[in-house]
């Protein structure tokens, strides 16, 4: 049922990513587990180097932001679990702090085509 190569899904214009500014997006594959559940992922520049991650902390698997477009703890240091205070390293979402320390987010493969940024749908 698994295909060999995974599919690419845009997620913004290219020029849409800018310095400070997450984009979030919905990916068009469902959750594993649990069964069914929508997968959300988010997009940012780390110091100029875009990055892409699933929306979703490694701990509970629950989102982390607590508003829109909020990632960042308040040193603007860390990317942060609003739920537990979890702390990743923006550059590769490995947890440094928290109930999952020693987990990773979920990276997402990216790309430039066509003018917008795509990332590889997980398996």
């Amino acid at each position: 049922m698994s295909e060999s190569t995974n599919p690419w899904q845009s997620v913004c214009p290219t020029a849409d990513l800018q310095p400070g500014k997450f984009i979030e997006f919905r990916l068009t594959v469902k959750a594993q587990e649990p069964a069914g559940m929508p997968l959300t992922g988010f997009l940012f520049l780390d110091n100029g180097q875009p990055r892409a991650y699933l929306n979703q902390c490694p701990h509970l698997g629950i989102e982390l932001n607590w508003m829109p477009g909020r990632f960042m703890d308040s040193d603007n240091l860390f990317l942060q679990c609003s739920t537990h205070g979890a702390l990743f390293k923006t550059g590769t979402g490995e947890c440094i702090a928290g109930p999952c320390q020693g987990d990773a987010l979920t990276a997402l493969e990216l790309r430039e085509e066509d003018g917008q940024w795509q990332i590889r749908l997980p398996d």
